[in-house]
């Protein structure tokens, strides 16, 4: 990453101080996360609310459920609390809408009604959308601290999805409610850096600010998961992740179309949901690769480190717009955890975080850059083995593990100065 690190010495000194202040409490730190999300695939949410389990703080999640799990559980020290279903195929601006609205009203009287019986002491909520921050209002003015973490931005985001114009009177409106969202929590979490010069500029002072990358766990992405055999005369493909128009999907298929004749053995598999889903099938008909492409149910994020470890290329295709281009992918680092060589596209963001000493780039939505990238990943291995390797040691230093002390020091502060 272009951004100093600090030694994995200073980050364990950093985070034994604040573990204790979490820890060494009279009772123990109440907290609940809050966010739109399915919580087994969410692998943020996940690392926050189970850091703070397994120091002794009592933690809620009030999450997404998918048709028949059930509503109440427990998932490594978490009390993970589902209060609404979801399927991801919104196709229309009410139909998303609607159900975000529904989950607020639901997950404000969930929140609610739980801090009058154990009054939380921090409420750290997960956008999109934004205004769910105020699913915590009672709370806040019972004294709990409150958080934002802005997953997506938000504005950027709903015009990517349904093509609205940045001029357009939604666009502003969306940045006026993501300024109040912002203005109600106590601290904001933004989820790369490119994000938090816009948010400070736009929304809210910079020292109320924190930026945080997904950084993988490296307990749970693991090169020893990988149970493949290197000889096995495949070539696997990996996409794991949701199926949205600006990841580029789409792109890398007719991208794979292109060199299917010269890579024998070579397969896709994508796994996961989303509003793209019934024309990435059909683009997979059209041209003929449902033998060699596969497009696969979502999976829990513990048996995806697993999928993700047996395959040979790990492919990130997003298109360079002006919310894909910022948008940092997840599985980059995860898969560089797990020690699987990476072709990218060089969005903004990327290019911010890692050089051509880490990974493969292609052009950003050029299908037949990328198919020159993939064939070149297929016939020269050693070099992706290398790639990998570098990208494998990076990693070590800008993982969960490395930066978990700075979101501690965050609740350690926002909790004392209450």
């Amino acid at each position: 990453m272009n951004t100093a690190t600090p030694s994995i010495l200073d980050s364990e000194v950093r985070a034994s101080r604040s573990v204790a202040t979490v820890r060494d409490r009279s009772r123990p730190l109440r907290v609940c996360m809050v966010a739109y999300t399915f919580y087994e695939n969410d692998g943020r949410v996940m690392r926050y609310a189970e850091a703070l389990a397994q120091e002794g703080a009592e933690v809620d999640a009030i999450v997404l459920a998918r048709e028949g799990q059930p509503r109440d559980v427990s998932i490594n020290g978490v009390r993970v609390l589902r209060v609404q279903t979801r399927q991801k195929n919104e196709r229309s601006k009410l139909a998303y809408l609607t159900r975000i609205g529904r989950f607020f009203l639901r997950s404000m009287f969930e929140l609610s009604r739980r801090h009058w019986t154990r009054s939380y002491d921090l409420i750290h909520v997960h956008s999109v959308p934004d205004f769910e921050v105020f699913a915590a209002l009672l709370p806040k003015l019972s004294g709990a601290r409150v958080i934002l973490d802005i997953h997506d931005i938000v504005p950027e985001f709903y015009a990517a999805k349904f093509g609205v114009g940045h001029d357009s009177l939604v666009f502003k409106a969306l940045k006026l409610v993501e300024r109040g969202s912002a203005a109600f929590a106590d601290h904001v979490i933004i989820a790369n850096d490119l994000w938090l010069e816009k948010i400070a500029a736009r929304a809210t002072a910079r020292e109320k600010c924190s930026s945080f990358i997904n950084y993988p766990d490296l307990n749970v992405f693991r090169p020893e998961l990988r149970t493949r055999a290197a000889d096995d005369g495949r070539f696997v493909l990996s996409y794991p992740g949701t199926l949205n128009w600006h990841q580029g999907l789409d792109i890398a298929i007719r991208a794979f179309a292109l060199v299917r004749h010269e890579t024998p053995g070579m397969e896709f598999h994508i796994h996961g949901e989303g509003p793209a889903r019934a024309e990435l099938e059909r683009l997979i008909a059209e041209l003929d690769l449902a033998d060699r492409v596969r497009l696969h149910q979502p999976v829990p994020l513990r048996e995806v480190a697993a999928v993700m470890a047996n395959a040979d290329l790990g492919v990130v295709p997003k298109r360079d717009d002006k919310f894909g281009g910022e948008a940092f992918s997840t599985k980059i680092l995860e898969f560089m955890a797990l020690g699987v060589p990476l072709v990218v596209a060089d969005t903004r963001i990327d290019r911010h975080y890692f050089d051509a000493t880490l990974l493969r780039y292609f052009r950003a939505g050029d299908e037949e850059d990328l198919a020159r990238v993939l064939l070149d990943a297929y016939r020269d291995r050693a070099l992706g083995k290398e790639l990998a390797a570098r990208a494998l040691e990076h990693v070590q230093h800008n993982s969960w593990g490395v930066n978990k002390s700075r979101y501690f020091s965050i609740v350690q502060e926002l909790v004392d100065g209450r």
